[in-house]
């Protein structure tokens, strides 16, 4: 057995797509998951499985059944999450206050070359196979470069946390 993150997009954001996460862990042990934690309300789960049991498209078909709403859902090892906070490529002070653009499928070279950081003064983004690591000094309420500006521009599913999320969804897959 592994431990797991799965990480889904788009839930309980401005009342939207709303799933409790009690609610949410009862489906993850329904699929036959087991040691399954929640965290926090954005739908991070921690569970254990064996590596023939985890399909991120049968959660999300799971989900969408129960709730008739679709949710991309990421699912990770707790490893290869802790690699891409490990890596995170700002100094300490920066990193404390960036944001993990985690992506679902690597985008391709040329896609990733054409997107100039420097049009955004305020906003420094490294775009990686994993991850776009985000930092904004100007806070993320007025960000130019959202989960959805890489999403249309890296033409790929993603899904954003903040450094404090990581780092508890680490702790927790502990």
């Amino acid at each position: 057995m592994k431990t797991y993150i799965a990480l889904l997009r788009g839930i309980n954001v401005g009342g939207r797509k709303k799933i409790l996460m009690a609610d949410l862990k009862v489906l993850f042990e329904s699929l036959g998951f087991t040691e399954v934690r929640t965290y926090i309300q954005s739908g991070n789960v921690i569970f254990s499985a064996s590596e023939s049991d985890v399909h991120a498209l049968a959660i999300s078909e799971a989900i969408e059944k129960k709730y008739e709403f679709k949710v991309p859902v990421l699912v990770k090892t707790a490893s290869e999450v802790e690699e891409i906070l490990s890596n995170c490529p700002f100094s300490e002070e920066k990193m404390l206050k960036s944001y993990f653009v985690l992506l679902f499928e690597a985008p391709s070279e040329e896609i990733k070359k054409a997107i100039n950081p420097e049009i955004f003064p305020s906003e420094e983004f490294i775009i990686t196979d994993a991850c776009v690591y985000l930092y904004v000094s100007a806070g993320m309420g007025k960000a130019k470069c959202t989960n959805n500006f890489f999403e249309r521009k890296l033409n790929v599913n993603a899904t954003a946390r903040n450094y404090r999320t990581m780092v508890k969804i680490i702790s927790l897959s502990r």
